[in-house]
């Protein structure tokens, strides 16, 4: 008989689904929003759970769903990488929500926050799909989920420039979706299998007896391409920063700080137990990556330097931030892996943070959005200013949080790479970069502004906005000592990564 904690990873995809069903049955804003938090703490506990045991005995194992066997069928892949990545979305998943809830009712009409809480729990369901899937079609199925849920979390705040930023983001994210679906039907054709053991065996085969070997690199190429178009890869990024800018609080949390790493995720599947390393490097994939993310990691910093709107600034970040985990990917080693793989966990906790913090620190200033509206709007809610001012901080690289660690590994993964001059190079001029659009915005929230400007400011807020908010309080110490914690006790958690590139 198998082991009970094989099941969890069908449980934890499960429970968020069933979740999703109840909150379009309940409707009620409130209840929803309460049963949504309930589902993503207990698929953290089961995910936590499924991580002790596969960790604790160095195993990984593939769970097979239905009557039809290997090679066909579907099945689901869990290892100490899985499992871990899961428990983080899920975690930051319920703390998003908790963050940013006050705002969540505040931009989204009453008759719709339930059916905000369903694609919620869909979302979350298609991340974790994503993640433990073994199976190429599901894996496509996820996708286009993950694509529809997300696309209506970003409408829920019903504005005209928020519609407009949907449609581009459902257009380019359909673009993405259709490039790999070109890419796996290709691949299928020459192959023969959907399932990604038998795939990567025949794969190899193709590789070593260099059969199809243009139809091969074109059907990689796609795929790889089009999950680079839905994680904001440079320079199909161009959607991003309307799309997470605009809509609500939780919604810039989960979308940057999750449904990103979906994607990019799904990618580190496919490199490491699809296409192998030494495959995408012969093909010259990995150099494209490489570079895409090189370019990404400085692009996406200028751009953010010239934004005044907070969280659209937060956005551009995330845009140079996905280019540090492109550039480790096109390392093309497992040590460049494994820095990319932490970057993504360094990442899903900074980049929330910095948005629930942004939007708190907007609420207590009459919901305006420029950083010149925001000066001194520390001083109304501490909290959201040393959020902020850690997120902020680890994303710079400062030593003790966890955006230090992973530009440390990223550059260490780059001294046996050929490329190891520009890599290097490209870390430093994007750390100053990171410094000083983060400098700046620190210091406007910090500094006092004049009287009469603060008095203009208050008059504008409503005095229940100023009171205290125990639920995005809660959310911003639990991600700050997140954050801390990938900064300190970083050894531990690069150990499981690595487990789980072994056992991938």
């Amino acid at each position: 008989m198998r082991p009970f904690y094989e099941n969890l990873p069908f449980l934890t995809i499960f429970l968020p689904l069933l979740c999703g069903v109840a909150s379009a049955a309940i409707r009620d804003g409130k209840k929803a929003y309460r049963l949504t938090l309930i589902s993503a703490a207990a698929v953290a506990v089961l995910s936590a759970a499924l991580l002790y045991f596969v960790y604790t005995q160095d195993v990984s194992f593939t769970y097979t769903m239905g009557r039809f066997a290997a090679p066909y069928g579907n099945a689901v892949k869990a290892g100490p990488w899985q499992a871990l990545l899961c428990t983080m979305f899920a975690v930051v998943m319920g703390l998003s929500l908790l963050g940013g809830g006050h705002s969540l009712f505040h931009d989204i009409l009453p008759e719709k926050q339930g059916l905000y809480f369903v694609m919620a729990n869909m979302t979350l369901a298609g991340l974790l799909a994503l993640v433990y899937t073994n199976d190429m079609f599901t894996a496509y199925v996820f996708i286009e989920i993950t694509t529809i849920s997300a696309c209506a979390m970003v409408m829920a705040k019903d504005t005209g420039p928020n519609l407009i930023a949907t449609i581009r983001y459902l257009f380019m994210s359909l673009l993405g979706s259709g490039l790999f679906l070109i890419g796996l039907t290709l691949l299928n054709s020459i192959a023969g299998y959907l399932l990604m053991e038998p795939l990567a065996k025949a794969v190899a085969i193709l590789a070593e007896l260099g059969k199809f070997h243009r139809p091969l690199i074109v059907s990689m190429g796609l795929m790889t391409v089009g999950l680079g178009i839905k994680g904001a890869m440079f320079p199909f990024h161009l959607w991003l920063p309307d799309a997470h800018g605009g809509t609500t609080t939780a919604s810039s949390a989960i979308l940057s700080g999750l449904v990103l790493k979906g994607y990019i995720a799904l990618l580190v599947t496919l490199m490491l137990r699809v296409f192998g390393l030494e495959l995408m490097r012969r093909t010259g994939l990995c150099n494209v990556l490489l570079v895409l993310g090189l370019l990404g990691m400085i692009f996406g910093s200028l751009a953010a330097m010239r934004e005044y709107h907070v969280k659209r600034m937060l956005a551009n970040s995330s845009v140079a931030q996905i280019g540090y985990i492109f550039m480790g990917l096109g390392l093309g080693t497992e040590a460049g892996v494994a820095a990319a793989c932490f970057h993504v966990l360094v990442h899903a906790a900074c980049k929330p943070l910095l948005f629930i913090c942004a939007g708190r620190l907007s609420t207590v200033s009459g919901y305006h959005r420029s950083l010149k509206n925001l000066r001194g709007s520390a001083y109304r809610d501490v909290a959201a200013g040393v959020g902020f001012t850690v997120g902020a901080m680890s994303m710079i690289g400062i030593p003790l949080l966890g955006g230090f660690v992973s530009k440390l590994y990223l550059s260490r993964a780059a001294v046996d790479s050929p490329a190891v001059a520009a890599v290097l190079l490209t870390i430093a001029v994007s750390t100053v970069l990171n410094a000083l659009y983060y400098v700046p915005a620190v210091l406007a929230i910090w500094v006092r502004p004049p009287w009469d400007e603060v008095h203009l400011i208050l008059r504008s807020v409503k005095p229940e906005d100023l009171k205290f908010d125990r639920s995005f309080f809660t959310a911003a110490a639990a991600l700050t000592v997140l954050i801390v914690l990938l900064g300190i006790v970083y050894h531990p958690i690069l150990n499981v990564i690595r487990a789980g590139i072994r056992l991938m």
